[in-house]
């Protein structure tokens, strides 16, 4: 697949603030591609489809009825805007494509436009197979929400998690949105906290396969597998940020500490020492500090270490039972399941110990947040609707609805980081 980019006309206004809680969707039209041949009326339809509902995950837009149009998207020159017939309709930005195909080969000239300061933001031109569209329209998604945001989103990223819909917990992936999901491992047996790569590239878990629980890495090119803790009790993996090694906690001489590992699992060193339970390491993003949790007051809390000084500090002091952190790609905010009154709720919380707020309130167990890649949302599981599913909310705990519908219970939830492909 190629692309050609078009002259941009916009300036380096940010037109979402993904950084406000109470951001405004934006108002956007789609209308239905321009076929420019004699066959491509149902693809055209199906690629502003695809288009409208990409958008329409992020929570940033509204998009607005195309019953509502003044303009036949067959007759109008998509190069060539009338804005005055999308401001009239509320549109303040559009989105216009034509669609050509000679055999197997889909050509797409796919174009945003603010209609109020009558400005060409971003154009694209993609080529490749019929078979491409969703992969073109995603892309093309990724340079909308840059040019308006000033991030990649998150169109290029997917959610692995754990799932006994084949009657043992195995590990799944799915894609940002739950869709193309596929089962990752057929161990047979208990799988459970998938981790991402950096790369992308693979899955670290805690397998139970060998009756005791040890870490497994997973190559996702060619399935490979691999056990890098055999002989301990291993367990909560994450990998650190740009290296091929990764932090788990580890029971070598009795005790459960975190160790930092190399990817073939040879012990680099313990990164935790006390007497206590250290467990669930979840890495900063400049890969020397890390969140864990640990009972050395007692009850489950969350912790931060530096890896390189070895020093640890409490964060969470409020709340009885913290569990299950987050680092957030920003680098500012944790995320983590805390219990209160007997239920299970998702809170994030600045890494100065303040600005404590709650996520999700009166909705069954909800558990293991996970960041999106740009921050811009959190991945979670709960039992909201019976078993456990997984669910998506917006990093300020609006828009919460569920990612996927497959059979037996979802848990476990990781957002992988961005990764573009070809």
């Amino acid at each position: 697949m190629v692309f050609v980019l078009y002259p941009v006309i916009s300036t380096a206004q940010v037109y979402i603030d993904i950084s406000n809680p109470s951001v405004r969707r934006i108002p956007i039209a789609i209308p239905v591609f321009k076929p420019m041949g004699g066959g491509e009326e149902a693809i055209a339809r199906k690629g502003a489809d695809i288009l409208s509902s990409t958008l329409d995950f992020t929570a940033y837009f509204k998009i607005l009825d195309r019953t509502s149009f003044l303009e036949d998207p067959k007759s109008f020159d998509p190069a060539m805007v009338n804005y005055k017939n999308w401001t009239a309709v509320g549109a303040e930005l559009l989105t216009t494509g034509t669609a050509q195909i000679q055999g197997d080969t889909l050509m797409l000239d796919l174009r945003l436009f603010d209609t109020f300061k009558g400005n060409l933001l971003i154009g694209k031109r993609y080529k490749g197979n019929v078979n491409d569209l969703q992969k073109m329209i995603r892309k093309f998604c990724s340079e909308i929400i840059f040019v308006l945001t000033g991030n990649w989103g998150v169109f290029d990223s997917q959610i692995t998690f754990v799932s006994t819909g084949t009657g043992f917990k195995e590990i799944y992936l799915c894609d940002f949105d739950g869709t193309n999901p596929q089962q990752v491992t057929s161990n047979r047996s208990i799988s459970m906290t998938p981790a991402w790569s950096s790369d992308g590239n693979w899955i670290a878990y805690t397998s139970y396969v060998r009756k005791r629980p040890s870490i497994v890495i997973k190559s996702l090119s060619d399935r490979r597998e691999s056990v890098v803790s055999e002989g301990n009790m291993s367990i909560t993996p994450d990998w650190v940020p740009g290296q091929f090694n990764l932090a788990a906690s580890i029971s070598v001489s009795g005790g459960q500490e975190i160790y930092l590992l190399t990817g073939a699992g040879k012990i680099i060193k313990k990164i935790t020492n006390s007497s206590a339970i250290d467990v669930s390491p979840a890495w900063a993003p400049d890969g020397h500090r890390f969140v864990f949790v640990s009972d050395k007051t007692g009850s489950p809390q969350i912790y931060v270490g530096d890896s390189n000084s070895g020093r640890a500090d409490r964060l969470t002091f409020e709340g009885k039972y913290n569990t299950q952190p987050s680092w957030s790609p920003k680098g500012d905010k944790v995320a983590y399941s805390s219990m209160e009154g007997g239920s299970i709720n998702i809170f994030v919380i600045g890494l100065d110990g303040r600005g404590s707020a709650q996520l999700t309130y009166n909705s069954g167990r909800n558990e293991s947040p996970s960041w999106a890649p740009d921050g811009s949302m959190i991945v979670f599981a709960s039992t909201r609707e019976g078993g456990s599913k997984i669910y998506v909310m917006t990093a300020y705990g609006t828009d919460q609805r569920r990612l996927l519908s497959l059979p037996g219970e979802q848990t476990s939830p990781k957002w992988s980081p961005r990764v573009v492909r070809n």
